[in-house]
């Protein structure tokens, strides 16, 4: 039998390079809980420096900061309160490592270095940090804490290391990202770890927005029989405490409902954008409204996570532009409450037709032309963000990045892709759920706020007359099943026909896929939510002569 604990677990939002700020966050946490009875105060994977701190490592004045960040935080539990489990930087015999700090009556009481280093997806970790070796138990007020940090948990040698060595309870702190298949895989390495080892675990994970990535909490305790007894809220900050018993089972605590499917990826967006927004300070943002479908699920995701105040719809009609669409534009910054400006560009569209006519003397009109309308719009939103400070949300969607079905400094333009990785059917998903349901944490108001004849009109880039997406691409629900086994799974052309797709069709999805790359190397960054995003999961190159 040992000694009870009451442990929190801080589940905070830090801010990379903010080590001051993170510190104080941390400070924060502990003194709520030291006010809840707790013991010890567990956060998350490199807390202190923000995660992922990617080449900030690199700079030996970070590594200081963090380094006298450990040691003011050690100093600050000499009053007696909670100790502090928290994740930052530890440097040794030349080398960088990703550690856990266990910090008690004033004084770092240990340290344990991941020894898994991810270098897959979106981690390069052994880029910049050396592995740790496998180590026991840190031995904290009567109890052996079994300490890993994230990725050691997915692989079973850490926490076999740390049963033999005589460890009560295994915590394990976490940087790990949200994509709609992670939470699952999660969930599942720490069941067979307890499965493994009969120890409890506690799993700490962070929360918020970093460019791309976004971090949904759902820090949890599992007992030894795999039960889930504790839970903190996802997407949002949260301080949870429970009892950890003398014979080192976690007492029942607080159990948080997780958003799952559609509703899990509309709050990813919303955190996404919120923290790209706030942490970079920006007063607001700019959303092209076309009164297509892709532009009303952007202004509604912002208007959410911002509020509208901080919301300004910009119509840019051209003399494509239907009547329609003008008033579904309207309709949609109505019943979101947000801010709606009207710019024409046909005077600027027609000067450039002037200017060109020479140029273009002989020539029939083809997508130049439509190209040029959307670089028109590009400039006018780029001004307007110039002059009010706004950031502009682009709102093209994982479908159109996918196969190119977008212009380069036209409506690719702007500092956030919100929908970068986003299939098109998923964007009709979303648009119908959130006229059912207000989502946790929402600025918005209650109810309908994207209009059905948004949803229901077949989608055009209305850059000529009678233009529908259909006339160069697939119908969307065969080209995004094209996509997810050609992007996310790397299936072969048999094999992605097999599913039932033409082959013909499979090798020209495949031809544009791979063309379109040197667009996306110039995109904006966007939230990624599925297991492959462009970017930092997906990595080709643009001079590519493979074809498979």
């Amino acid at each position: 039998m040992s000694v009870p604990l009451t442990i929190a677990l801080a589940q905070v939002n830090p801010t990379v390079g903010d080590i001051p700020g993170n510190a104080a966050k941390l400070l924060a946490a502990r003194a709520r809980a030291a006010a809840e009875g707790a013991d010890l105060v567990i956060a998350s994977e490199l807390v202190v420096t923000g995660y992922p701190p990617e080449d900030l490592v690199l700079r030996p004045s970070f590594v200081e900061r963090a380094t006298a960040a450990i040691d003011e935080l050690a100093r600050a539990t000499a009053d007696g309160g909670p100790g502090l489990v928290v994740g930052s930087l530890h440097q040794a015999d030349g080398k960088l490592h990703n550690a856990a700090f266990v910090l008690d009556g004033g004084r770092i009481a240990g340290v344990r270095l991941k020894h898994e280093l991810p270098n897959y997806g979106v981690f390069d970790e052994k880029r910049v940090f050396a592995p740790g070796p496998l180590l026991g138990p840190v031995p904290f007020r009567g109890r052996r804490l079994g300490v890993m940090v994230c990725e050691d948990m997915w692989f079973p040698d850490v926490a076999e290391c740390l049963a033999e060595s005589g460890a009560e309870n295994l915590v394990v702190i976490n940087g790990s990202p949200f994509d709609i298949v992670n939470v699952d895989a999660r969930l599942n390495h720490a069941v067979a770890r307890v499965t493994e080892t009969g120890l409890p675990l506690i799993y700490v994970n962070q929360v918020g927005g970093q460019d791309e990535l976004v971090f949904d909490g759902g820090s949890f305790v599992l007992d030894a029989a795999c039960r889930l007894t504790a839970q903190a809220a996802t997407w949002d900050e949260d301080l949870l405490s429970f009892r950890l018993g003398a014979d080192g089972a976690p007492a029942p605590a607080r159990v948080m409902r997780n958003e799952e499917g559609v509703a899990a990826t509309y709050r990813a967006l919303m955190r996404g954008l919120a923290d790209y927004v706030g942490k970079n300070r920006f007063p607001g943002v700019l959303v092209g409204l076309s009164g297509g479908v892709d532009s009303a699920l952007t202004a509604a995701v912002a208007v959410d996570a911002l509020g509208p105040e901080k919301v300004h719809g910009v119509r840019l009609p051209s003399r494509f532009t239907s009547q329609a669409s003008i008033d579904d534009a309207e309709d949609c910054a109505r019943l979101l409450g947000c801010e709606l400006s009207t710019v024409a560009i046909e005077p600027a569209h027609a000067a450039f037709l002037a200017m060109l006519a020479p140029a273009f003397a002989g020539r029939a009109a083809d997508t130049t032309e439509e190209n040029i309308q959307a670089r028109c719009r590009g400039i006018v939103l780029m001004a307007l963000s110039n002059k009010l400070g706004h950031m502009v949300v682009s709102t093209g969607n994982k479908s159109e990045m996918s196969v190119g079905y977008a212009t380069l400094y036209g409506d690719m333009c702007g500092g956030y892709a919100l929908l970068k990785d986003v299939y098109k059917t998923t964007v009709y998903a979303l648009c119908r759920w959130r006229n059912q349901a207000l989502p946790g944490g929402a600025k918005g108001p209650r109810g309908r706020v994207i209009p059905e004849s948004v949803i229901d009109k077949a989608p055009t880039a209305e850059l000529r007359p009678n233009q529908t997406d259909q006339d160069s691409l697939p119908p969307y629900a065969a080209l995004d099943d094209i996509l997810e086994h050609l992007v996310e799974r790397e299936q072969s052309l048999a094999d992605v026909a097999a599913r039932g797709h033409d082959p013909a069709l499979v090798a020209r999805v495949r031809s544009m896929l791979l063309v379109a790359e040197y667009k996306r190397r110039q995109a904006p960054p966007g939230v990624k939510i599925t297991a492959k995003a462009f970017g930092r999961d997906r990595r080709y190159p643009i001079t590519n002569g493979y074809r498979g």
